[in-house]
């Protein structure tokens, strides 16, 4: 029994001992092999590689695919024309020499990270105080990512180069700090209110007059209409004058009988009238009582 607990203790002991013999690089990284704390061998290919057990040799991995670092501080830059702005920008990067880039950097790529945000910034800060705002938000704008990109490299590769390459470096937004774009809004919003206003002023004097045009035609027009009104009621009167003028010479004595039946229809229109006469003697009851019309006066 305690034969084979001794060779099962052995294995477990020769498959630890394999297992920290062996690292696998993936694709993605590269593999930096320590010696007693220096660096040894760089792996760059992917997959399976030997080493001595800890403590002798050790092994870390650096990533080997192409990086982004974005901007994170709002600290405003000054302008040619001492405007202060806010710039955004990002940066593609990537590490082709782990060896230089652990002694002259870091172990990591945050380290690499950190110093290269400084000196884009640096960068960033020395081509703004060059150019002016409408430079940055158009006509200098790719001349200024390029020569950022140029003073970014120039630093990396100096006199202690740090093992890394700069892909690209592009501006993402341009804007002035916070209490002067809120003056730039205040006049903003000033000026429509002003242009605003001045349409409205302009709307309602154009709407006075408008109206005022209909109110005058509207004028004419009725007026139009009541003359032609009247001279045709005077025309239709005249026309009713000359048919009763002409019936009522056919027959007298029809005529005035008619017109008695008209005057007692004007009269007797309002069931409060009151009329005070003597209905034998006047001469305005002949019809009611039955002798007819009064007699024509005789022509002279």
């Amino acid at each position: 029994m305690n034969r084979l607990g001794f060779i099962i203790s052995s294995l477990l002991v020769l498959l630890a001992l394999a297992s920290s013999m062996l690292f696998v690089v993936d694709q993605r990284q590269f593999g930096v092999l320590y010696a007693l704390g220096q660096i040894k061998d760089v792996i760059t290919e992917p997959g399976l590689n030997f080493k001595l057990p800890p403590p002798f040799q050790n092994v870390t991995y650096i990533d080997k695919r192409l990086l982004t670092l974005d901007s994170t501080d709002a600290e405003p830059m000054l302008t040619a024309e001492k405007q202060r702005v806010v710039i955004d920008w990002y940066v593609r990067w990537r590490i082709t020499d782990p060896g230089q880039y652990i002694r002259n950097v870091g172990v990591d790529e945050q380290a690499g990270a950190n110093q290269l945000k400084r000196v884009v910034r640096n960068a960033f800060q020395e081509e703004i105080n060059r150019r002016t705002v409408r430079e940055l938000l158009s006509t200098k704008r790719e001349a200024l990512m390029s020569d950022v990109k140029a003073e970014v490299l120039g630093a990396v590769r100096g006199e202690k180069p740090w093992g890394i390459d700069i892909v690209d470096v592009r501006i993402t937004r341009v804007d002035y700090v916070e209490s002067i774009t809120e003056s730039v809004y205040r006049r903003m919003e000033a000026e429509r209110k002003r242009v605003a206003n001045e349409l409205r002023s302009t709307g309602a004097a154009e709407g006075e007059k408008i109206r005022a045009d209909a109110d005058r035609q509207r004028e004419v027009t009725v007026a139009n209409a009541y003359r032609d009104a009247q001279k045709i009621k005077g025309e239709g009167d005249a026309e009713a004058a000359r048919v009763y003028a002409d019936a009522f010479g056919r027959d007298p004595q029809f005529a005035r009988f008619y017109r008695s039946l008209e005057a007692y229809k004007a009269s007797f229109a309002s069931k409060s009238d009151v009329m005070v006469l003597d209905p034998n003697g006047s001469e305005f009851f002949r019809v009611f009582r039955g002798q007819g019309a009064p007699a024509a006066a005789p022509a002279k």
